[in-house]
């Protein structure tokens, strides 16, 4: 009987033994080993009496219009980059951009080259600007032919709120000039804005749409030697040459005030459009600037709910479209510009037309968007006042 009590000891003693030993932690799985913390409801964590999991929230959507300080307005362009895919690269212009800036940034505009998604952009905007706890801005986005160094998908344009006055007598808003090339487009500029009483000088950002890099290589000096002082942008519009060669567009310091909120000049050296006017003074301590609205489809109706849409971000702001100093229209057909003429004649005031740039640009950031619209408008004088 000797061999059966052998095994019953052994047991006895093992349990024994091990119930000596002190107590041993039951181990989890590391988190690198794809283990996930449950986020309990938070009365359920303070009752387990454990450190409650934060999760950030999403980002919050862009504003779809801002109001800003027309003394306090500024500019600045986003270096490019050839290296990385989309999202790298806009991450690093939008950090550029919070690094130089002299205040808080109140609008974007972006132009992307390449196939990105350019929705990625309001996402990428959203994520930085709530991580740093800044004001999120109004956007524009729209895809282009080309950028002015290779491998570069993304350039952004910001306006911002400087801490002093800077341009104590107002600003000036110039149109696109329409010309054969980038030096004749500039030349109307400087004609524009010596007519308006400033110099090329007193440019604080120009902005010239090409239709083709290669037969105008010497946009950046140009522009460079003309407006010394700027921040300067130039991208092609589309991946084929469209129609006009180059227009170059600006916004200026003004030199002396104006006697009212906004007015319009059409200088008799310029052409002459019934549907835009040539330069918009604008002296009033506010202005509205809006992101972009697009259109659904290419019917009026959808060309008017674009419109309408911009009309409700203009109301939120106390601002209305007789008050609008500049547009900016981004078509992907030329067949849109004649019906978004037709429908935006019914909006703003046709006395007096703001200054516009309409140009052909290769996408928008819905695939089924045939145009879209942003303005920068005057307060209404209720809130125009000091």
């Amino acid at each position: 009987m000797y061999f059966l009590r052998t095994p019953v000891l052994c047991v006895v003693l093992f349990t024994l033994l091990a119930g000596s030993l002190p107590a041993q932690k039951k181990k989890k799985p590391a988190d690198d080993e794809g283990y996930v913390p449950l986020i309990l409801p938070e009365s359920k964590q303070k009752k387990k009496g454990r450190d409650i999991t934060q999760t950030l929230p999403p980002p919050k959507e862009l504003p779809s219009a801002v109001v800003a300080d027309t003394d306090r307005l500024t500019f600045e362009v986003s270096p490019l980059q050839g290296k990385g895919l989309l999202s790298a690269q806009t991450r690093e212009a939008l950090r550029s951009l919070l690094r130089t800036n002299r205040g808080t940034i109140v609008k974007l505009r972006a132009f992307v080259a390449g196939s990105g998604d350019l929705r990625r952009i309001g996402e990428l905007v959203g994520e930085t600007f709530t991580e740093r706890h800044q004001p999120l801005p109004a956007l524009s986005v729209a895809q282009v032919g080309a950028l002015p160094l290779e491998g570069a998908q993304v350039v952004i344009e910001s306006s911002e709120i400087d801490k002093r006055s800077v341009n104590p007598h107002g600003i000036a808003f110039l149109s696109g000039q329409s010309a054969g090339n980038v030096s004749q487009s500039i030349e109307k500029l400087k004609t524009a804005l010596r007519a308006a009483g400033m110099e090329p000088s007193d440019a604080l950002r120009v902005t010239c749409f090409v239709s083709s890099l290669e037969e105008q290589r010497d946009t950046h000096q140009s522009m460079q030697a003309s407006f010394p002082g700027a921040a300067l942008n130039y991208v092609q519009m589309q991946r084929e040459p469209v129609l006009p060669a180059a227009e170059c567009e600006a916004v200026a310091r003004m030199r002396a005030p104006s006697a009212d909120a906004m007015r319009f000049l059409n200088p008799p050296t310029l052409d002459q459009n019934p549907n835009y006017s040539q330069i918009a003074l604008v002296t009033s301590p506010k202005l509205v600037i809006t992101g972009t609205q697009l259109a659904f489809g290419a019917q009026e109706s959808d060309v008017k709910l674009a419109f309408d849409r911009l009309q409700k971000a203009l109301t939120s702001s106390n601002a209305r479209f007789d008050h609008v100093a500049m547009s900016h229209v981004y078509v992907t057909s030329g067949a849109m510009i004649v019906r978004v003429r037709a429908v935006r004649g019914g909006y703003y005031n046709t006395a007096r037309p703001p200054a516009s740039t309409l140009l052909p640009f290769e996408g928008l950031p819905s695939l089924d968007a045939s145009f879209g619209v942003d303005v920068i408008a005057v307060p209404d004088s209720t809130s125009a006042r000091r």
